[in-house]
């Protein structure tokens, strides 16, 4: 068992689900330290029963390590051994550790990566996780929940700052290229304007919309930004551009997005990124039982030897998916989705 890519609350509840459930089931489990990594050199896996994962569930991060750098198949690097390729490696190692099967907990990235692995003859089920909420076939993803829970608190509490200065601030939360967590957390915590990805915004409109609320007497305003919104003929905000092995950096639009608001309505305004805070602490009581329901049925696939699944969240049941039918897609908020709609009727501005 693995993890792979950011971390999101709820990866250690299944990793006690997936420990808990295979040891009843007469199945050792070994976990991979630090995703594929734990797969080219020796050392970095050990095995894992129920003692070593009691407590864990409600804990933030993974007992296991994750990276979000590198393709495995995209370039060789460098190991005791010398220059190896990273996905040979990870196949001969498989091999030579006697492993039987692979979970493999990650987003659209490691789920991709377990999908070519699959197809090289590595038996594996998928397990998805984002808190982006992104990931084709499965209703939510653990972590959505808690990043949700977050950003909305934050916007509870800058609602009064912001009312107490007569300011406007903007909010900017994750979401590079979906944005679920903004429109959640910005319908939740009851933002004037929410600026998604997938609807290139004028900030005209989001400005005409801010001094209608300063005329009839409300002079403050909450902006939500999700980090991958763009302006209509402008281009993403990055902080830094892809490299080989490493995806581009997002972040800046929420400074952006203040900085112009402010000069075209007189306002004092102020940006907040909330960043990694939405990554971490311990998962809502709802991600800890969709990730341990995740973790369970990952070891009954395998079990029944159903490999090249990923567990999904098809309510009101867990469901396998075929990986192939899940990889190279995203689930983007569709602009007739109910929850965006029921936003606009409440007024709020998208700059469309």
């Amino acid at each position: 068992m693995l993890t792979g890519g950011g971390d999101a609350p709820g990866l250690n509840a299944v990793i006690r689900a997936v420990v808990k459930s295979a040891c009843n089931s007469g199945i050792e489990v070994v976990g991979l330290e630090d995703s594929f990594d734990g797969l080219i050199e020796a050392g970095r896996s050990r095995v894992l029963t129920p003692h070593d994962v009691r407590g864990i569930m409600r804990l933030g991060g993974t007992i296991l390590g994750t990276v979000n750098r590198g393709n495995p198949f995209a370039y060789p690097i460098e190991t005791s051994d010398g220059t190896r390729d990273y996905s040979d490696r990870v196949i001969e190692m498989f091999g030579k550790m006697g492993l039987d099967a692979l979970v493999c907990i990650g987003g659209d990235g490691t789920l991709g990566i377990s999908y070519q692995f699959y197809q090289k003859g590595i038996p594996l089920v998928g397990v998805p996780k984002t808190i982006d909420n992104d990931i084709v076939g499965t209703t939510n993803c653990f972590g959505f929940d808690t990043a949700v829970a977050f950003a909305t608190d934050a916007i509870d509490r800058l609602h009064t700052t912001a009312e107490a200065h007569r300011r406007i601030i903007v909010v900017e939360v994750m979401g590079r290229y979906a944005g679920w967590i903004a429109l959640h957390a910005g319908v939740a915590g009851g933002a004037d304007a929410i600026l998604i990805p997938e609807m290139p915004f004028d900030l005209s409109l989001v400005a005409e919309k801010l001094r209608e609320r300063d005329r009839w007497g409300s002079h403050f305003s909450i902006v939500v930004v999700a980090e991958g919104a763009i302006p209509k003929g402008g281009k993403i905000a990055l902080v830094e551009e892809a490299t080989e092995g490493r995806v581009e950096r997002l972040g800046g639009i929420g400074a952006k997005v203040a900085d112009a608001l402010g000069r075209m309505t007189g306002k004092e305004t102020r940006s907040v990124v909330l960043g990694h805070l939405q990554r971490g602490g311990a998962p809502t009581s709802f991600d800890r039982i969709l990730a341990t329901r995740f973790g369970a049925q990952a070891v009954e696939l395998i079990r029944q030897g159903d490999f090249g699944k990923m567990v999904a969240f098809a309510p009101p049941d867990i469901v396998g998916r075929p990986l192939e039918d899940v990889v190279g897609r995203q689930r983007l908020v569709p602009l007739d989705s109910d929850t965006l709609l029921t936003a606009k009727a409440l007024g709020i501005a998208f700059g469309d």
